[in-house]
Parts: C-alpha cells; structure tokens; sequence
C-alpha cells in the first residue's frame, strides 16, 4: 500500500502541542485604531480649519471641498510615510464580491531626484482597468478604463505585511460612463435616499434637524481546519467546499462544541486577529466557538452601516491572512461541509434618529407612535418586496445553506414575538382590546407599556427577526458582502416610509393620533401575511406561507429574476440606487457567477471522482478480491468477504457509470450538473465507508473537523 499523504497529515497536526507564538501576550487597547487616518490623526497632521471643513463632509454627508483635497493628500501621505507605508492604493469593491487594490509608490522623480509624492488628484481619483471586471454587458471588453472615487465618510487605513504597508483609501467604483461597477456606490445611494425618507416621516412627528445613522452589525461565521488536511482536499482548494464526504457519527448533535471552551490553537489565532482588527479601528467584540465542530463566530460592535460594511470585508481578508499564519485555512465558503451547520452573515440593522433608536419601542406615548409607524413601514416594505429580499441572498454557495441547520429558508418573513405580535393584532383590531403585558393600544394617547430590550424571543429560523432594538437579516451567506442585503433594505424601506409620509403629511394636528391609528390598522391588515412567529422550517409553514402567496424562490436562478422585474427597476431607479441598466447588469453578473461556479464544481468532482478515488477503489476491489481467492482456495469460507466484495464491485461499476454520466452533464445546464454532481457524491460516499481506511486519500469529515 502505496503511502498515504492524508494518514501522514493526521500524525503532523497530532504532534503539535502549542499555539503557534503571536501576540496574545502583548494585548493592550492603547493602539485602537493606531493604522487609521481617523480625526484623531487629522487633528495632528492637519491645520484646524481643513480638518473642520473634511469633518464636517464626513459626519454630515457634504460635498467634499476639492480645495482642501491637495492639503489632505499632504497629510495623508506624511502620516503614512510615518507608519512605514511605501505604497498607496484605491481600496474597493467590484461586483466579484471581494475587494481589489492596485498598488502605486509614493516614489516619483522630479529632476532626476526621487521625492514621495502624493497628490489631491492621486487622493480623489484613480483609474484602475475595468476590462476584467464582471459588468453584466455594462462595459465591453475592449473598454478598460474605469474610475475610482475617494469616499471621504470611510476613513483610509493601512495595511501591514511581512516586507511593509501600504495605505488604503475606501473608494467607490464606476465606469468611463458613470455606471456603478462596485458595491459600495449603489449602498451610498441607498444610505442617502434613506435618510432623506427618515427626515421626512420625522418631521410629521415634528422632529426636524438631527443626525441620522442607518447602523449594522454584522455577525461573521466560519470554519479553521488545519492547512495540511486543506492541501489535500482539491475541492476545498478549488471550490471553497467539499463536493465528497461522509459526514461522522459524531458531529454536532450533542451540541458540546457551540459555546465550548476554545482550544489554545484557536483561542491564539482569534486573539491575534482581534489586536490587527482594533488597529484598523475595527471594534471586533465578540467570539465562540458556533454551533458545528470547527465553526466560529466574530461580531463586531454596531457602526455606521458604510463603515460596518468596509469592516466586514476586512474583518473576512485578515481572517484569511491570519489562519494561514498559524498553520490554519479559513474557509468562509456558506456550507463546506454537508450534513452539519453552514455559516451565514447576520446583519443586524437599524436606524437612529438624534439620540434615539427608532426601533426601540420607548417609554412615552409619542415615541410608542414613531415607533410603531416605523415597524408598519418595515412590515409594508418586506412583505411588497420580500423577492428582492431573497435576490440579496442568492448565490451558489448560499443554495446550500438556506433552510436547514439555524440558517433561514427561502421563504422570506418576518418574526416579531409574542408581546409586539399581540400588540400588532391590538392596532388590528382598533386598540381598545386589553393585552396580557401592555395595556390598552390607543397610539399617542394611552402609554405603551415600556418594553424591555429584549421584548422578544430569538428565532433562529427566521429570515428577518426583530430582536429587541433592531431587525436581525439572517439571509446573507458568510462570504457575501452586506453591502447586497443593506442596499434592498434601505431602498425598500425609504419607499415604504415615504408611502407613509404622503399620508401623515395630509393629516390636521388635530386628528393625527387618530388617522395615524387608522393608517397603521390599515397597513397591519394588509401586511400581516409576511408575519410568521414559528419554525420556519416546518412542512406546514411552507404549506402555509403558498396559502399567504409568499414567494418560495429556492435557487439562485429563480431568486435572480426578481431584479428584471418592471416594479422593481422602477423602485430603485426612482431612489436612485440603480439605473435599469445598472439594475439588468447585477442580473447578468451574478447568474453568470452561478453558472460558473456549479460548472468549476462539476469539472472538479468528476476529476476527483476518476482520477482521485477510482484508482483507489479499484486498487482495494483487487485487494478484496486477492483475499476472497485466497480463502477459496484454502478452503475457508467466508460468506461476508462475497457480499463484500460483490458490493464494492457494484459501486466500482456505478462510480464509472456516474463519471460517464456527469460528462454528459457537463455538457447541459447547471441543474443536469447539480444533479450529476449529487448521484456521484452518493456513490462516493458510499465508497469512503467501504475502502480501507489507509487507503481512502482525501481527509474525511472526522480528522478536518476535529483535529485542529
């Protein structure tokens, strides 16, 4: 028997008995956001009035002022060159869903001299090459050229690595003619045409001039195995998953990993990820151990929801970076591995007004009502448009994910509780009914009986849940950006707060807490559909919501179509979030993506199945087969090394029918290669139990999940 490079990798990672050295013994706070060009650093580097001026852009959301950019450039490149940086970049994010950087020294040479150099030019503007980058027919090939533009309200930051840093300025993305190619510039747009409907709808409950913040906090799940089993598993190199394995007897089910002490390897690793995370100014709070074997969760405190989002996609880069440091490999793929959890992206969102939080119920009548009219305006705008909802989740690794396992179903609702349930019903009903916990419901008049935080139970089968002082989206997949899911929330929200408006804005003082009342019996009545406050995984709610006409979109092709559709292009380029055209182009990137990736995993498990594990199983079919001949021929019978022998030959036989049968899939759509793909993985599977354990050359479920 030839070696085995799997039996080799188990006896590796058994012998390591430390945590590989980081800098779990140096932890101090005093470096927070130490590689942040923050107003802190402005302070320092700038004069008074250009800081002022910068600041005020970025609380208040102002057009910057082109006059101060070659004085922030200045200080910008001198605080920098302080903290080691050589290079600077335009730090973005095209529709690939990562981020993309170009490098550019400071160097230059100016009369055969080098000087450092950076200009309000280089600042503002870059002209990276969009040739390669997916468009959805936005550009064609032969246009590269493509611009990105300095966002002023997400502060620059420096990267480190082993040989130096480089400084990062947060920029949007867009092409020669002005189309968004990224994902930060359609979430702009939403942010700003969410305000705007937030100070409207305000301002009919006489509040007028306050800050407003759209706030996430996005919880980020993962899997670490150790890199040795990683580099002998080509699908997980390849496609992020395993596309063969048999899941163990022991997995998940007594529920003694979630929560569970944290081993000192891992323990190690998360401990030198939170101290990069807080000098990059991200506020990382907490972390677990989740509930599969292997997995973990990071979550960060609430912020700005632009910011949040640019953190979460550096808070995913330095997990990767960082695994790999300590022997490990991230995987942030939505399910690599069948048969237990998957990791989603919860992203907890929320809006503030002034000083309040206006999904936090209050202590006083006329909070109560704002309130109360922001949740009918959330409950209008998912139940209209729980599809465009379902097309921000939508990806291929997320297929796997969605409806089992604590991740949400397709079926997008809304959960509330048992205490804002009855308190809906009440405002139903016309509020004079008497309610077990919070009194009679009359809106602005009678006092809502104060709520704690945590009015509500927590309902891990439910897509959109309001827990306490926000509404948890628990649809996006691990590796996606919430920039997607952040962007039809804001937009569908804005639409629905704005539909309310219209209505208060006609009402007379006199008359408002009644018509406010009749308006919001009126929107419950005909929205209530989209609330549902039990198990979402249920048969009967799948029965139950076709009953409510709930869309069910179970795959990523179905969940795409509703971004074609008329009302929907009409809803965002009217919020102007998406042009039609910008709107058809996410359509045709994100399919392609689909396509794509189920085509790489189709070619990859048939490689696997014939040029990895056949050979293997024809070599242990000829070692039954030697050891039944044998005991034939002295004369020892041995009834089950028969049965054996002839089920292994029948699933050696089937496995080379199956890899006929996905070259043929191959050749048809991506369904025919999903379904190829599963009758081979059953036959696999099957074979991993079967084959010699010696032998059997890919890493199985029980050494990656266990053995770290």
């Amino acid at each position: 028997m030839s070696n085995c490079s799997r039996i080799n990798a188990v006896s590796q990672i058994a012998k390591i008995n430390n945590p590989v050295p980081g800098t779990a013994s140096e932890v101090k706070f005093d470096y927070f956001a130490e590689d942040v060009f923050n107003e802190e650093t402005m302070q320092k580097y700038l004069p008074k009035d250009i800081c002022v001026k910068l600041q005020h852009t970025v609380t208040e959301n102002t057009p910057l002022d082109p006059a101060i950019a070659a004085d922030v450039a200045r200080a910008m490149k001198e605080w920098a060159l302080d903290r080691g940086a050589t290079h600077f970049t335009h730090w973005f994010q095209p529709l690939t869903g990562s981020t993309a950087e170009k490098h550019d020294s400071f160097l230059e040479i100016k009369n055969g001299t080098a000087i450092m150099a950076f200009s309000g030019k280089n600042l503002i503007v870059g002209e990276p090459d969009a040739s390669s980058f997916p468009s959805g027919g936005l550009r064609s090939t032969f246009e590269a050229r493509g611009y990105t533009a300095w966002d002023p309200t997400s502060p620059a930051f420096i990267k480190r690595h082993a040989n130096g840093a480089t400084l990062c300025i947060p920029t949007a993305f867009c092409s020669y003619t002005g189309e968004a190619l990224d994902k930060k510039t359609p979430l702009m747009r939403s942010l700003q045409a969410l305000k705007k409907s937030v100070a409207r709808l305000m301002k009919c409950f006489n509040r007028t001039g306050e800050a407003i913040a759209i706030t996430l906090g996005p919880e980020q799940e993962y899997f670490l195995i150790d890199k040795k089993f990683y580099l002998n598993r080509p699908d997980l190199l390849q496609c992020g998953r395993t596309l063969f394995g048999v899941v163990p007897a022991k997995h998940q089910q007594l529920d003694d990993h979630y929560f569970g002490s944290i081993k000192p390897r891992i323990l190690n690793f998360m401990t030198e990820l939170e101290v990069e995370l807080w000098k990059l100014g991200i506020p990382a709070k907490t972390r677990h151990n989740e509930a599969a074997p292997a997995q973990f969760e990071i979550a960060p405190i609430f912020e700005e929801l632009n910011l949040a989002v640019d953190h979460n996609m550096l808070i995913m880069e330095m997990i990767r970076q960082l695994a790999e440091r300590h022997g490990l490999v991230a995987l942030l793929h939505e399910k690599p591995f069948a048969g237990v959890n998957g990791s989603g992206k919860h992203n907890n969102w929320s809006i503030s007004y002034g000083n309040d939080n206006l999904l936090d119920p209050g202590d006083n009548p006329h909070q109560n009502a704002i309130f109360l009219t922001v949740l009918a305006a959330i409950i209008r705008a998912v139940d209209m448009h729980s599809d465009l909802l379902r097309s921000a989740t939508a990806s291929a690794g997320n297929d796997h994910r969605l409806g089992a396992n604590e991740a949400p179903p397709a079926i997008i609702s809304i959960f509330l509780g048992d205490q804002l349930n009855e308190i809906i019903d009440q405002i139903e009903k016309g509020g004079k009914s008497a309610s077990k916990k919070a009194g009679s419901m009359k809106i602005g008049v009678d006092a809502l009986v104060p709520l704690p935080k945590d009015a509500t139970d927590r309902n891990r089968t439910s897509p959109f849940a309001f827990t306490g002082n926000k509404f948890e989206f628990r649809g996006p997949g691990s590796s996606q950006s919430c920039a997607g899911a952040c962007v039809i929330i804001n937009t569908i929200v804005a639409e629905s707060m704005d539909k309310i408006s219209s209505e208060l804005e006609t009402f007379a003082p006199e008359e408002f807490n009644t018509k406010l009342q009749t308006l919001l019996q009126k929107i419950i009545k005909k929205h209530k559909k989209i609330i549902f406050n039990g198990d979402n995984y249920s048969r009967e709610w799948e029965e139950e919501a076709a009953r409510r006409k709930l869309p069910n979109l179970r795959t990523t092709p179905e969940a795409l179509k509703p971004l074609l559709k008329k009302e929907n292009i009409e809803l965002c380029r009217k919020y102007g979030v998406f042009s039609e055209t910008e709107m058809r182009s996410r359509y045709e990137v994100f399919l392609s993506e689909y396509n794509r990736r189920i085509r790489i995993e189709g070619e990859l498990a048939l490689e696997i199945a014939g040029n990895v594990i056949l050979p293997v199983v024809q070599e242990e079919l000829n070692a039954v087969l030697d050891t039944l001949d044998k005991s034939i021929r002295t004369g020892i019978s041995v009834p089950m090394l028969k049965d054996n022998a002839a089920k292994l030959a029948s699933d050696v036989n089937a496995l080379i029918a199956e890899c006929s049968n996905m070259e043929n899939a191959l050749a048809q759509d991506s369904s025919a290669i999903i379904d190829g793909m599963n009758k081979l993985r059953t036959i696999v599977d099957s074979l991993e139990i079967q084959v010699d354990d010696r032998r059997w050359p890919l890493p199985k479920y029980r050494e990656m999940l266990f053995i770290y």
